[in-house]
């Protein structure tokens, strides 16, 4: 039985998102000569021993402060749909972790910031990204 998942039209929302994930894609470059791939990111704030693990660890903080804001802004819960098999969720995880070493880096690096800088391999990693995602959201909703 094909799953059925509601996503809701969010143009006004969806550009602001947009506007905000560019804008600190260029003040990460602008201020810290960096490309502000999430992975690659998350993986240098890691070792606290680095000199610049400060600036990483600010991002990741923003990144899980985000929602917070927002909900006490607004009023109301972020609400993000997500599978319940945890099973399968960790499945998934590790396949991205094991894409995003394998590609040398995520959608926010490769989509956002090298498709900006013309890179050939980020398109070539987004186009084979995008592929995969698209096989599996066909695969989950239609044939599974």
């Amino acid at each position: 039985m094909p799953i059925e998942i509601a996503t809701p039209f969010t143009p006004i929302a969806s550009t602001i998102g947009g506007i905000m994930i560019g804008l600190s894609a260029v003040l990460v470059m602008a201020l810290f000569g960096r490309i502000a791939g999430i992975s690659g990111i998350t993986t240098g704030a890691l070792p606290m021993r680095r000199d610049d693990w400060s600036w990483r660890f600010a991002f990741v903080a923003g990144l899980i402060a985000a929602p917070l804001l927002v909900q006490a802004v607004t009023g109301s819960p972020v609400v993000q749909t997500v599978p319940g098999n945890l099973a399968a969720m960790a499945l998934a995880g590790l396949f991205v972790g094991f894409g995003t070493v394998k590609g040398a880096g995520c959608t926010s690096g490769h989509g956002v910031c090298g498709l900006a800088r013309l890179s050939g391999r980020s398109l070539a990693a987004v186009t084979i990204f995008m592929a995969t995602a698209f096989a599996t959201v066909f695969i989950l909703r239609h044939i599974l």
